[in-house]
């Protein structure tokens, strides 16, 4: 500890970037070497400005040493560039972040396939689909799922891989602590309980604009590859794929509907060259080679309903059904207690948008907790009595 605090003095300098953090690193040393250095040493590393020369000429250690006694008080690591397990794979690229505060306990991200998902945050539920399907059979195949942690798909593949058996990573654009959107407390919880949540803000951090974009790098610089589903024409997953390209990752792409304006940028991408997701198996086979001893062929009809010769899954005690969800799921979920009812009737039921409709229902029914009959209407599944 009594080194980490100039490794948290450095990443907290005002105005220093990352990339330049780096520079100083490579000048130096060390942090603590960084931190002993006059203001002439400075000016011999290019690309620092007055600014950036002011800010490291401040030797209070004061927030640095707050800081670590937070973590310390709160269970959050502190992973520093020094650190053997900080991964050599994102310190490798342009600019890496100086400190990683971590809740949960981080795997080896060096000897494992890890694999980003990013998307919009509003999306459709064709979009929920594909992305919680592809966490999940990606996490039974043995990859290290990485997401943003935001609402839309992001939610939806992470709780796609906390099914799948692989330990999962969250990146976030605040302190570890915080947790945003606040619907997702749950999520956050199972991934720091079985995996890790890491973020370069110390914890405390609120969520800020300019953090979201930033933390995409780190999304893409652990991995070995990122697929984008669904993306309008501005979106951060467009910033992610970008990035990723800029490390020399590999960047798949899931086609959507030429008409949505939702699917505008992950279009595009495939225009350009990124390669066509169109199921799980195209990730797989990509990198099956490469980490033989790490990943499988997952059983892809586990997770399907009976169909002929097709084993049924184990549905959740629907007992349970109730004190696990809330928002929308949990009133659409309601509306199914007393009979199997049909979608236009749930959403009159229920007095939710169509779109709110569409979307919690396609989360229950990945689930397991409702399925759709022959006659088109909804109901619960398991030990449930109308």
């Amino acid at each position: 500890m009594s080194k980490q605090k100039y490794w948290v003095w450095l990443a907290e300098c005002s105005g220093l970037t990352a990339a330049n953090a780096r520079k100083l690193l490579e000048h130096f040393g060390t942090a603590e070497a960084v931190y002993e250095a006059k203001g002439n040493e400075y000016m011999e590393i290019s690309g620092l400005r007055l600014k950036n020369v002011k800010g490291l000429l401040d030797k209070n250690l004061e927030k640095a040493n707050e800081i670590l006694s937070t973590c310390a008080e709160t269970g959050c690591k502190v992973i520093t560039q020094n650190d053997a397990e900080y991964p050599q794979r994102l310190k490798n690229i342009y600019d890496p972040p100086v400190v990683m505060y971590v809740r949960g306990k981080l795997p080896k991200i060096d000897d494992m396939p890890v694999f980003g998902i990013v998307g919009t945050r509003v999306c459709t539920p064709y979009g929920i689909t594909q992305a919680q399907k592809a966490g999940r059979q990606l996490s039974e195949s043995g990859f290290v799922v990485v997401t943003g942690l935001a609402k839309g798909i992001d939610t939806a593949a992470t709780m796609g891989a906390l099914k799948g058996g692989t330990p999962t990573v969250g990146v976030v654009g605040a302190g570890v602590d915080v947790v945003y959107p606040p619907a997702n407390r749950q999520v956050y919880e199972d991934v720091a309980n079985f995996g890790a949540v890491v973020s370069e803000y110390p914890p405390g951090t609120e969520p800020d604009k300019t953090h979201f974009p930033m933390r995409n790098r780190i999304i893409s610089g652990l991995s070995v590859g990122i697929a984008v589903i669904e993306a309008p024409m501005r979106s951060g997953a467009l910033i992610t794929a970008a990035r990723a390209l800029e490390q020399g990752r590999d960047v798949f792409a899931l086609p959507g509907n030429v008409d949505a304006n939702k699917c505008a940028g992950s279009n595009r991408l495939l225009r350009e060259g990124a390669i066509p997701f169109l199921s799980p198996e195209n990730i797989i086979d990509e990198y099956i080679d490469l980490f033989e001893d790490k990943l499988t062929l997952p059983d892809l009809l586990s997770d399907k309903k009976t169909k002929g010769n097709v084993t049924k899954e184990e549905y959740v005690n629907i007992g349970k059904l109730f004190i696990n969800l809330s928002g929308d799921e949990r009133e659409v979920a309601e509306s199914l207690k007393k009979e199997p009812l049909l979608t236009d009737e749930i959403i009159i039921a229920t007095g939710l948008p169509a779109q709110s409709v569409l979307t919690a229902l396609t989360m229950l029914e990945l689930s397991g907790f409702t399925e759709r009959g022959i006659s088109g209407k909804y109901n619960l599944v398991g030990p449930y009595v109308y």
